[in-house]
């Protein structure tokens, strides 16, 4: 069955360029119909109603076979357009191990560096409420933590897990280099500095709009 794909998505989330870069390395054909989050555009009673009852995106919609199904989560998202590819091991230890890093991403990665970047570029310090200015150097640490363990398991590596580019790559690369936008210093991690270079090398490659 052909399946035809559209991303809900923002063009300013690194959750949503992740799904977008896997359909680029892949060169699998992928419509977008954009949203502004700012604007509450994800909130509406269509968008609960027809696209994700938990108001946020990316969003994979599905069609074929007649039908429309909607994919929400964004590595949830990357899996299903993965599948079978070569960016998934096929070994068992590899799958896990990758999906380790997909984990990581979710749990002590992007809840640092993507809410700092938000913060700092999209709402501005100015802005924030007290209890989130209380939270920045805390979400600072904790990202810095998160990047030097990257940064350290990378020494000696191309990618995070096995011999060649996986999930595990595409899902910690959104965030990791536009750390600087969440004021992260990247030139204290030369390791991740050359993996964000080999990431932007790869066949089919396509940046962040």
């Amino acid at each position: 069955m052909s399946e035809r794909y559209t991303l809900h998505e923002d063009p300013c989330s690194g959750n949503c360029y992740k799904i977008k870069l896997t359909a680029a390395l892949l060169s699998t054909p992928l419509e977008t119909k954009q949203y502004d989050i700012l604007a509450g555009e994800t909130r509406t009673e269509d968008f609960l109603e027809n696209v994700n009852l938990n108001g946020r995106i990316p969003v994979l919609q599905i069609d074929g076979g007649g039908q429309s199904r909607f994919l929400p989560e964004s590595n949830a998202v990357c899996w299903y357009l993965a599948h079978g590819s070569r960016l998934i091991p096929q070994d068992r230890l590899g799958q896990a191990d990758m999906l380790r890093w997909m984990f990581f991403e979710q749990y002590n990665h992007e809840p640092n560096l993507a809410t700092l970047r938000f913060w700092m570029r999209f709402v501005g310090e100015a802005n924030l409420s007290d209890r989130q200015r209380a939270q920045i150097e805390t979400k600072r640490s904790a990202g810095n933590d998160a990047l030097r363990v990257m940064d350290e398991h990378l020494a000696g590596r191309d990618f995070l897990s096995g011999d060649s580019v996986s999930l595990a790559d595409i899902a910690l690369f959104p965030y990791t280099h536009l750390a600087e936008e969440g004021g992260f210093a990247l030139r204290s991690f030369r390791h991740l500095r050359a993996w964000i270079t080999r990431i932007e090398a790869l066949p089919g490659f396509a940046p962040m709009a």
